[in-house]
């Protein structure tokens, strides 16, 4: 991703902030992708520059520190319209791993919107997001994330970064984020737009199988034995090998991990020798293996120095051939954009 500039003075602003350090307050403008002065809700703009249309802020700014604008003063903004149902923000420490499960979100967004994923030139629907956490009022509950008719459910207990570092080990996982989470969960979204689009069916089954398979039966098979031994021949993680649907989401995910990783690389003015020509954009090539060879390789070097860090591995994953035909189908639907087929 491209860096972006403070409208008023033009020093560089972080993603998340709210203000620069000239004092001007900031919103973020999705569509545009650019930051705009923040609008006071009745027309006046923070900060020292004058000119520019101000923009009205979420409504959530305040209590979720929400720095993207809003369509109308009061009203709250894209990504934070999309949750429906939130943690009991008056127990424990709901409320800031809220805030930092939906930083996660607008971050996620912001990759698919490179691809006019819901945008206002996506007529599709949008999924509502369900936030929970395992601490409420009556005491610790389970919570299980998932994809269920349009509702993407997500725990905000692994916000907490050493509960998810627990679970990371528990369960064996070579990479465990909130962003991730976002990402796979997604993924299953939008296979069900995806799966009303002309010649989409045919061709995932030929790829990854039939996903009419019984999937209870799936997953409790793979819960009860774990994955095949050869799995990494045919998938990107061991959960992918469960069933066509952990498949696709699994392979939709990673496609959003490889191109945020090159796009924020090539974005900070980086150059590698992975790379087809400096200002090469990921998000607008239309070659996915070609992006896929580029991230890889630059992943490599990447998790080097991670390792002289003695962190581990930015990506942790080695793709088979098969994996990645798997990365260039979703990147292919993704890339075309809603409603393209």
């Amino acid at each position: 991703m491209r860096p972006l500039t403070c409208p008023a003075c033009g020093a560089r602003v972080f993603f998340d902030n709210l203000d620069c350090p000239c004092g001007a307050a900031v919103a973020y403008l999705p569509d545009a992708d650019v930051f705009a002065l923040l609008g006071d809700g009745d027309g006046a703009a923070d900060g020292p520059a004058e000119g520019a249309a101000p923009a009205a802020p979420c409504a959530n700014r305040e209590a979720a520190s929400c720095n993207w604008a809003a369509d109308a003063p009061g009203a709250l903004c894209r990504s934070c319209a999309m949750t429906v149902v939130f943690p009991d923000l008056s127990v424990g420490e709901n409320r800031a791993l809220w805030v930092r499960t939906e930083a996660a979100k607008r971050r996620v967004l912001r990759g698919l919107g490179r691809w006019g994923w819901f945008t206002l030139a996506d007529p599709g629907p949008r999924p509502e997001f369900h936030m929970l956490s395992e601490d409420t009022a009556s005491g610790e509950t389970r919570v299980m994330m998932g994809h269920l008719s349009g509702a993407i459910t997500i725990n905000v207990t692994e916000a907490d970064p050493a509960e998810r570092v627990a679970r990371r080990e528990a369960f064996d996982e070579p990479y465990r984020t909130v962003a991730g989470h976002f990402r796979h969960e997604i993924g299953h979204f939008l296979f069900e737009r995806l799966a009303a689009e002309p010649g989409f069916s045919d061709a995932f089954r030929a790829l990854f199988g039939d996903e009419r398979a019984d999937y209870g039966e799936a997953l409790a098979a793979h819960h009860a034995n774990g994955a095949p031994p050869d799995w990494a021949a045919r998938h990107v993680s061991a959960y992918a090998s469960a069933h066509p649907h952990e498949d696709w989401a699994e392979s939709f995910a990673h496609v959003l991990h490889l191109w945020a990783i090159l796009g924020g690389f090539v974005g900070e003015g980086l150059s590698a020798p992975c790379l087809p020509h400096p200002d090469y954009d990921p998000y607008a090539a239309e070659d996915g293996a070609e992006v896929i060879q580029a991230a890889g390789e630059l992943c490599i070097s990447l998790n080097a120095i991670n390792r002289a860090m003695g962190i581990g591995d930015l990506y942790p994953f080695v793709l088979s051939e098969t994996a990645r035909e798997k990365l260039v189908f979703a990147h292919s639907w993704l890339r075309a954009g809603p409603g393209a087929g």
